[in-house]
């Protein structure tokens, strides 16, 4: 599994429509069978950042097989307005995780 992060710095603004936007996006994004989940998160300190992880098969999973599918057009139409906000995206690979259940 890899990790994709992706940190975003959105107006104030377009708080709203970007949230909507990545729920809207679900739908396709989860539709990929090389998506395993995926958050988001807003910054409670400085409420114009935010993160959005996706967890990915593999990154050959998320760049050959998602990036390359029918879901991939549909999702990148609803995000794409907020695609110059992205100040990093990268894939990680998860060196341990500990969830308290």
């Amino acid at each position: 599994m890899i990790v994709e992060y992706l940190r975003y710095t959105v107006a104030a603004d377009q708080a709203a429509q970007f949230e909507e936007a990545y729920e809207k996006a679900a739908e396709h994004l989860l539709a990929s069978p090389h998506c395993l989940g995926y958050d988001v998160a807003r910054c409670s300190e400085e409420p114009t950042s935010y993160i959005v992880r996706i967890h990915w098969d593999s990154a050959e999973g998320h760049i050959e097989g998602f990036r390359k599918s029918p879901q991939f057009g549909p999702f990148f139409g609803l995000v794409k307005p907020f695609f110059s906000d992205i100040a990093e995206m990268r894939h990680y690979e998860l060196v341990s995780d500990h969830q308290k259940s």
